[in-house]
């Protein structure tokens, strides 16, 4: 299914992925990324009336994500004018696949309190792209542009990714969806181990945001640390070309190949 676009959609709720999806451990499988910037855009279409700006999103990865159609269903939790809680169930087959929450809040004028954020990294523009594919297989990491700022060392690593590859063949995503689309590709870019010994998938992702991300690039300054008995912690300061825009935590499972 060749198309210039993460997936198709086939109905109100429901899409297919397309080659661009897949890996990374297994091609057979989604990336979770396009489907957290997926999700996402279901969560923004679903609250666009609104008015609220999204401050966290939280993703359960409740198991193997199978290159097959999904249905997205979303529903207010706790609706309000001022903070609303939205939650989003992927169906992928006959189970439930992923389950997100989103926190939306009011937008306000703070510009005069406005500060705490990390250094903004460095421009994208002039850095030389890597092949992350030499490291991963599938055809999401195939699809990204990605730019590291330093050499990466074990655990440790600082990149901007970009695409040109849209969510959803034909529609305009929002700047959130479009934004989270890329962000679980942290644990890719701060590599602590081999993919080829080890493996250390993600069973979550949460993405705080303290300003809406702009712009066509995402910074991730990634730190990856694994424990004594299985346990793993990716941890990323957000960044778009302005500077930083939250933070984003994977729980990992750490075991050999």
């Amino acid at each position: 299914m060749s198309q210039n676009a993460y997936f198709i959609r086939t109905g109100a709720d429901r899409f297919v992925p397309t080659e661009h999806v897949s890996g990374a451990w297994n091609t057979a499988e989604q990336h979770f990324s396009p489907l957290g910037g997926l999700i996402t855009h279901a969560i923004e279409t679903h609250t666009a009336e609104r008015g609220l700006q999204l401050s966290r999103i939280g993703f359960d990865i409740l198991g193997t994500l199978a290159m097959d159609e999904c249905r997205i269903e979303v529903n207010t939790i706790r609706p309000g004018r001022t903070i609303e809680l939205v939650e989003a169930l992927v169906h992928i087959g006959d189970r439930t696949a992923v389950r997100a929450r989103a926190w939306s809040l009011v937008a306000g004028e703070t510009g005069t309190v406005e500060g705490g954020e990390a250094e903004p990294l460095p421009d994208p523009e002039g850095l030389e792209k890597k092949l992350l594919s030499e490291i991963w297989p599938g055809g999401y990491i195939a699809s990204l542009d990605a730019r590291p700022i330093a050499p990466a060392v074990p655990g440790r690593g600082a990149a901007w990714l970009s695409t040109d590859v849209e969510l959803v063949a034909g529609e305009k995503a929002g700047p959130v969806a479009s934004f989270v689309k890329l962000v679980d590709t942290a644990n890719g870019v701060a590599v602590r181990e081999s993919p080829l010994e080890w493996m250390f998938p993600n069973v979550d992702l949460t993405v705080h945001l303290f300003r809406q991300p702009e712009g066509e690039w995402v910074g991730l300054d990634t730190t990856v640390a694994f424990g004594p008995t299985g346990l793993g912690l990716t941890s990323s300061a957000l960044h778009d070309r302005r500077g930083q825009v939250g933070r984003a935590e994977q729980s990992l499972t750490v075991r050999p190949m």
